[in-house]
């Protein structure tokens, strides 16, 4: 975990140095707001906006190397950098644009991680919506350690607010009914 947190903070260095605006989110959030569990990567979003990615992309590209061949180009069409660090450890930085996304950034805040290391993470309730949206298994679990170790602490208008149109536009609105399951299974 270590290793994580140390290529989390190189990043965020490079990122603040460049006055750019970001937060991790993934599994160094859950470290924050879930049931801690081993992460091997580093997840962020970056804003970059619709246009002019490309200044983001090679200037990322000359900090880390790349974890698949042609990374700018995957970037460009998929959203998502796939680096990695001088230690081996993954990045994967999404290209963010979306007003969601610009809200998850404006609403991070800094967490003080082992090694001193303050980290700006996302917020609980964005974390949710992240985790809920991408609905995998183990999003699901990471969903649930949020829910219990935040309990009574989270704002759910917001949640649902910020989901619905995301469940709306993957067309998949079994997602809001999965999420109020597990609330109420959850909270007493």
């Amino acid at each position: 975990m270590n290793e994580v947190i140390r290529a989390a903070a190189d990043l965020q260095a490079v990122c603040t140095a460049q006055g750019w605006r970001f937060c991790f989110i993934g599994g160094l959030a859950v470290q924050r707001w879930g049931e801690p569990r081993e992460t091997i990567d580093v997840d962020a979003t970056l804003l970059t906006g619709l246009v002019g990615e490309d200044d983001y992309i090679q200037t990322l590209l000359r900090a880390y190397d790349p974890r698949i061949e042609d990374a700018a180009e995957f970037a460009r069409t998929r959203r998502v950098l796939l680096l990695r660090a001088k230690s081996g450890v993954g990045l994967d930085i999404a290209l963010g644009s979306l007003p969601f996304e610009e809200l998850v950034v404006d609403r991070s805040s800094l967490f003080v991680f082992p090694l001193d290391a303050p980290l700006r993470t996302c917020s609980a309730e964005d974390l949710l919506v992240l985790k809920a949206f991408a609905a995998r298994e183990k999003d699901w679990v990471d969903v649930e350690g949020v829910i219990i170790r935040q309990a009574g602490g989270i704002d759910w208008s917001y949640v649902r607010a910020q989901l619905q149109p995301l469940v709306e536009l993957k067309q998949e609105p079994e997602i809001l009914e999965e999420l109020e399951r597990r609330r109420a299974k959850l909270e007493h």
